[in-house]
């Protein structure tokens, strides 16, 4: 492609960061050139990771996966929090019994992810596309429930001091990583159609309860919002006490509903009020 071709193909007779990028790959190399100060700013990794750089770095995780979403055609997506430990069924035996008995829930992410899929590739695939944290458990679940339905899921990891990777379902073309928590909450709830929360730890609860509170203060509009499992949820929140305290309104209750299986997470995100 020569020069001529390239400008008609950007829109514009500038030369563009690509190619300057490259040129600079082949500078002679000179006590100046090797300064930190010459380096362009948008390809110097040390400038880009100083404090004063957060707005933009702020910024730049925002946006990155914003284009990245509209480049892959994804409209709505279908959320999915729950505890990275749980595990599969097949692994419940050697876990410790706590979660163990919390290994169907993995079964039930799988095959609501599946469901979800399935319905979604026969509208186009384009709504309701499955999204997690990207990482194991209930995360694993989800995503994996997507692929064996032959479609797309998305993954939003973060970066976390222990050494770890999205899990392998995961779409490649889908599949992003985060320093900022905010951020990355943020990309969960743009896009969703509907929240779904299956028992999990301080992620799992955090992630569900600035949901509901973004619905809750109107910051958010309401979308279908569900619980899998009644007997976690009540034994580890006092829901009826928050009442009775005064602190939420009765009719905050009425922002989310339990359910115990995929086919009743389905028909209660189809039937939701106003949707």
């Amino acid at each position: 492609m020569n020069d001529t071709t390239r400008h008609a193909a950007r829109g514009h007779p500038l030369r563009d960061s690509p190619e300057d990028v490259e040129v600079t790959r082949h500078t002679p190399d000179t006590p100046q050139t090797r300064s930190p100060a010459y380096r362009l700013a948008f390809a110097d990794q040390d400038f880009l990771t100083r404090r004063e750089l957060r707005p933009v770095r702020l910024q730049l995780e925002l946006l990155k996966t914003e284009l990245e979403f509209d480049a892959q055609g994804i409209r709505s997506t279908m959320v999915m929090f729950g505890g990275a430990r749980i595990p599969a069924p097949d692994a419940a035996a050697t876990a410790p019994p706590g979660l163990a008995a919390l290994s169907h829930y993995y079964e039930e992410a799988r095959r609501f992810a599946r469901i979800v899929t399935e319905r979604s590739l026969a509208a186009g695939g384009q709504e309701n596309v499955i999204v997690t944290g990207g990482g194991p458990g209930v995360m694993e679940a989800g995503n994996l429930g997507a692929a064996e339905a032959g479609g797309r899921s998305v993954g939003l990891n973060i970066v976390l001091p222990h050494e770890q990777a999205p899990n392998a379902h995961v779409t490649p073309e889908l599949s992003f990583n985060f320093h900022y928590f905010a951020i990355r909450k943020m990309h969960f709830l743009m896009r969703a159609s509907a929240v779904v929360v299956f028992p999990g730890g301080f992620g799992t609860l955090d992630e569900m309860f600035e949901s509901l509170t973004l619905i809750q203060t109107q910051r958010m509009r309401p979308v279908p919002f569900v619980l899998f499992g009644e007997a976690f949820w009540r034994r580890i929140v006092n829901w009826d006490a928050l009442v009775e305290a005064g602190t939420i309104a009765a009719e905050d209750l009425a922002l989310f509903r339990f359910v115990e299986t995929a086919e009743a997470a389905v028909e209660a995100i189809e039937t939701w009020p106003g949707g």
